[in-house]
């Protein structure tokens, strides 16, 4: 999907010359995902010659929220708090992110609105 925001549309091929770094995947495991995504509805495409030309039907943004909502759903039993613990309890985090996001939960400290 990056490729195609950045690009506004691509053939497979170009999709695939533009993924970074190489080796990278082959044709046809780029090819079945883009479908995936038509059928989920994020592209379309439009005949050009034989080449099928992908365009992105969502925006980042969009696509962004639909998918953390299919996570909550699917993992946090549709609880935002859960998906926001467990993410605070991620030793992963390193402490200047995990300062921002207390930040952004203080009701004083910022609003997540402002990103």
């Amino acid at each position: 999907m990056n490729v195609l925001w950045q690009k506004g549309s691509a053939t497979v091929q170009q999709v695939l010359d533009a993924l970074l770094p190489k080796p990278t995947l082959a044709y046809n495991s780029v090819l079945t995902t883009i479908r995936i995504l038509e059928n989920k509805g994020y592209v379309k495409h439009v005949k050009n010659g034989r080449a099928h030309v992908y365009i992105p039907l969502v925006g980042r943004k969009e696509a962004t929220r639909f998918e953390i909502r299919h996570l909550v759903n699917r993992f946090f039993k549709n609880s935002h708090e859960l998906l926001v613990l467990n993410i605070l309890q991620d030793e992963s985090i390193d402490e200047a992110e995990l300062k921002r996001l207390r930040e952004l939960l203080e009701p004083e400290g910022g609003s997540a609105k402002e990103q």
